[in-house]
């Protein structure tokens, strides 16, 4: 049975926590003197309604089944969005539903699309609410949470199981709500370095923090329209943001045990993070040098500046842009689209089809071939000195179905449908519908063609922009969480 006062409780007691954060953004709007008619009534709303939520489920008891922590999860993410959504309606910033929807959705699940053209007109509060969302969406609103649920008595682990990301986890500790607060430290932590770092490169207080925000949840939203060549012309700060975009891409689970338990050895041999790096540096090798050689006027500095920046920007799918990467030779393209399919890490705020999934089929791959040449040989699927069971790997194939299906399925939509209703970009065809399609589901923000890092998405039409966001809601939640509440065994009592 599925215990729907305690999935109400459980939702009421996290739109507070939104109301919390939005407070934060309210009192954003009074430090600038932007007044309160943005968040006054979204927050009223959110604590109006998780009241509500909280009385009706006062005696739901302190079980959670499997299937509640799937709804709760998939519910969050919605609610969160529709309350998310009213500041940006109310300021009259975003013209209709389906664009607030879409530009807050792509917020919380850090993917980093935009619709708003003229980012810089934007009051400061609004600014800052894109950049919380992102922050908390990257961790996980309902991961960075379970170390609160417990002292309400809610159940952790279902949550977990639910929302935690990639095919294999490592426990810091056996109380998921510690380890919880041990990651989220480390979170809170790489944000401070950021905002610290981008400070000492000279960026201004209240851009370094949103940057910083925005960088370690790998989402993407800056608080300027130009791309960050043309605003900062700093060299050092596209550093900076290289540098911690790819540690926001590693898995935080060895962050931990690399920064606090000085396990080095363990972070080095790490199969996932090996795979991670090699593509980073393969990907970065190849774009420098076609840069190198397609443009004189580039030397080499710029060039491997410019890739590395692209290539990690791309891959932990952040989706901040130091150039127009849809301007580098064609032959650079299908690099770019494998690196945002490939993703980063798994345990990372980073979204993509995760490194350890690549490093476990091409284990599968190997060990295909030899039953091939031995066919009587018993070859476990090995990893990181331990064996991936049969399980995982079954999973692992069931993710890849519909991850693939829903990139293929999602391009041929919006290329069925149409996604350009102005005739503003005229030329529009099913390479810049897959490209759509592979930045929604991967969560990476730019996509190909006219929308790449250079136009936002605000061209898009109503039914695409719905589709776009169903597209990064399961690309978050990876899938399962979204599709299983539409099997019928499912909502079956037994």
């Amino acid at each position: 049975m599925i215990n729907w006062r305690l999935i109400l409780k459980i939702i009421g007691i996290l739109l507070h926590i939104e109301a919390g954060l939005m407070a934060l953004c309210q009192i954003v709007a009074f430090i600038y003197g932007e007044g309160v008619k943005s968040f006054s009534l979204p927050i009223l709303i959110a604590c109006v309604t998780g009241v509500i939520c909280i009385l009706i489920g006062r005696n739901s008891g302190k079980t959670m089944g499997r299937k509640d922590g799937y709804i709760v999860v998939s519910a969050t993410w919605v609610v969160f969005t529709i309350i998310g959504m009213l500041p940006f309606l109310i300021d009259g910033s975003v013209p209709d539903v389906a664009s607030a929807f879409f530009e807050t959705m792509s917020g919380f699940t850090s993917t980093g699309a935009t619709i708003i053209e003229d980012i810089d007109a934007m009051p400061r509060c609004l600014l800052f609410w894109r950049s919380l969302t992102q922050w908390i969406g990257g961790i996980g609103i309902v991961f960075f949470t379970i170390a609160i649920l417990p002292a309400f008595g809610v159940g952790e682990v279902k949550l977990f199981a639910a929302e935690s990301t990639g095919p294999l986890h490592d426990k810091v500790h056996p109380r998921i709500s510690v380890a919880a607060k041990w990651i989220g430290s480390v979170y809170v932590v790489l944000t401070i370095l950021c905002i610290i770092s981008l400070m000492l490169c000279g960026m201004g207080t209240f851009d370094a923090v949103n940057y910083a925000m925005c960088t370690t949840a790998t989402g993407g939203y800056g608080t300027h329209s130009a791309m960050l060549h043309e605003v900062f012309n700093s060299p050092m700060i596209e550093y900076v943001l290289t540098f911690f975009m790819f540690v926001s891409g590693i898995n935080y689970t060895l962050i931990y045990y690399t920064i606090l338990k000085g396990k080095i050895k363990q972070f080095l041999r790490d199969a996932e993070v090996r795979c991670f790096y090699l593509i980073v540096l393969g990907a970065t090798l190849v774009c420098t040098v076609f840069l190198a050689i397609d443009n004189p006027v580039h030397d080499v500095e710029l060039a491997f500046r410019e890739s590395i920046f692209t290539v990690i920007s791309l891959q932990t799918t952040t989706g901040l842009a130091t150039c127009d990467y849809t301007l580098w030779p064609v032959q650079l393209m299908p690099i770019l689209l494998f690196v945002m399919f490939a993703g980063a890490c798994s345990g990372s705020t980073s979204g993509g089809f995760k490194c350890i999934r690549l490093s476990i089929i091409y284990r599968v791959l190997k060990n295909e071939f030899t039953r091939i040449l031995h066919p009587r040989a018993v070859v476990p699927v090995r990893l990181n000195n331990g064996v991936v069971p049969q399980s995982v790997v079954q999973t692992l194939i069931c993710f890849i179905t519909l991850f693939v299906l829903g990139l293929f399925g999602g391009a041929f939509v919006l290329a069925l449908f149409g996604v350009d209703p102005n005739d503003v970009h005229p030329n529009f065809d099913y390479y810049e519908a897959f490209g759509i399609a592979m930045s929604s589901i991967s969560n990476v923000g730019p996509g190909m063609g006219y929308y790449g890092p250079a136009h936002t998405w605000m061209i898009l039409n109503p039914f695409a922009k719905w589709v776009c966001s169903f597209l990064m809601l399961i690309g978050r939640l990876e899938i399962f969480p979204i599709i299983i509440l539409f099997t019928s065994s499912f909502w079956k009592k037994n």
